[in-house]
């Protein structure tokens, strides 16, 4: 009873195109989280928060909302 067309709507697969422009986004937080420890001195939290928030949403997203985490795709191979 497995039809192929009932899982494809399972996978949100993007094209290239837009897998490299997720990325580069993505990059970009993570890469303004190391950036912003450049101004952190003991006299300014900011920078630690906004390294936090910057690294928190470069991973919080691809996993939650973009759906890219790894464990994804082990569950839904494995119920076939």
């Amino acid at each position: 009873m497995s039809n192929n067309t009932t899982n494809r709507g399972v996978e949100r697969e993007n094209n290239l195109a837009v897998s490299i422009v997720l990325f580069i986004v993505m990059l970009a937080l993570f890469l303004g989280a190391i950036y912003s420890l450049t101004f952190l001195s003991l006299d300014n939290p900011w920078p630690m928060a906004v390294c936090l928030v910057l690294f928190a949403l470069a991973f919080w997203i691809p996993q939650t909302i973009l759906g890219w985490s790894g464990s994804h795709r082990e569950h839904h191979h494995s119920n076939k």
